[in-house]
């Protein structure tokens, strides 16, 4: 089996890694926290103490990384004098990035890359920590045609759907629209939620009324933000994420960001992007992006 070097362990990717393992890879590890990349050595992974270091004797490498600036450093090098992974691979390695990012920041890689004459996917993905937990993960992957089979062929063994969106970027254009509506869909159902609840309805039973009804969604489905309606989701364990809010305000301000880019109207995806700063701002950026019921029981309670 081929070896894979993987970069970035943390929520996401080390149970990534781990799947990589399961599935027979040999699987290099490296992340600038040492503590997580000795986790997983004790599941067969290698461990490696710089980039350098990791892609040696790697036929495929995959980062998943916080931001943009960091996708930049990593593959391409900073001004500190680290050098980047296109200048440290061997010929013919293949690189995917699953972070969420900029799509400008994912064409100047694969721009880059193909300069170098390697080849680099976008491939951010859907379905959080329990997703890659359970290699159920969904990869929107931006590359050319002959990149994405390639990258297909890993990915597969980490989640059920792999997408092509596009050119190089286009994955990541496609992940950004897809948190702009879930981070609107979710601060809607927290507020029609708890005006039901102020309103003495049961949590539980409005659910069901509304899973059945028009408002039916992905949030009441599988994530519901009200503790104890859902035992399994992050609500009902004190919202221990999960999907950090913090990271949901990443995605949506690189929605309102690239909506700039072309003027396109996002008011909705505004207004969402503000409830999660204002939430954040309050100590709750490391809770689950559900977290925002609280926001909304707090309001509740301060008017009264």
């Amino acid at each position: 089996m081929s070896t894979i070097a993987f970069i970035g362990l943390g929520n996401m990717g080390s149970p990534m890694a781990q799947n990589l393992l399961a599935a027979g890879f040999n699987v290099q590890v490296f992340d600038v926290d040492e503590s997580a990349t000795a986790q997983l050595v004790p599941f067969g992974a290698i461990a490696a103490g710089s980039l350098q270091e990791v892609v040696k004797g790697a036929e495929t490498v995959i980062t998943m990384l916080p931001a943009g600036k960091h996708v930049r450093s990593v593959y391409l090098g900073d001004l500190h004098g680290r050098v980047g992974l296109i200048n440290l691979v061997e010929d013919k390695t293949f690189m995917i990035d699953s972070s969420t990012v900029d799509p400008d920041s994912a064409r100047l890689v694969a721009n880059e890359a193909a300069n170098k004459g390697l080849e680099f996917v976008d491939a951010p993905v859907s379905g959080g920590v329990a997703g890659a937990q359970a290699a159920t993960l969904t990869f929107i992957v931006g590359g050319t045609d002959a990149a994405f089979l390639r990258a297909k062929q890993v990915l597969s063994h980490l989640g059920r759907n792999v997408f092509h969106a596009g050119h190089a970027g286009d994955g990541q254009m496609a992940k950004i629209c897809n948190n702009l509506m879930l981070g609107i869909l979710m601060s809607g159902t927290c507020e029609a939620l708890n005006l039901g609840i102020e309103h003495g309805l049961d949590p539980k039973v409005l659910s069901d009324i509304m899973l059945q009804s028009s408002g039916r969604n992905w949030a009441l489905e599988l994530y519901n933000p009200c503790p104890g309606v859902m035992p399994n989701a992050p609500a009902s364990h004190h919202y221990s994420p999960g999907f950090m809010s913090k990271l949901m305000l990443k995605d949506l301000g690189l929605g309102v960001e690239t909506a700039l880019q072309t003027q396109t109207p996002v008011p909705m995806g505004t207004l969402a992007r503000n409830l999660y700063a204002f939430h954040n701002a309050n100590g709750n950026e490391a809770l689950d992006f559900s977290s925002m019921f609280e926001f909304y029981q707090r309001q509740s309670k301060s008017s009264q």
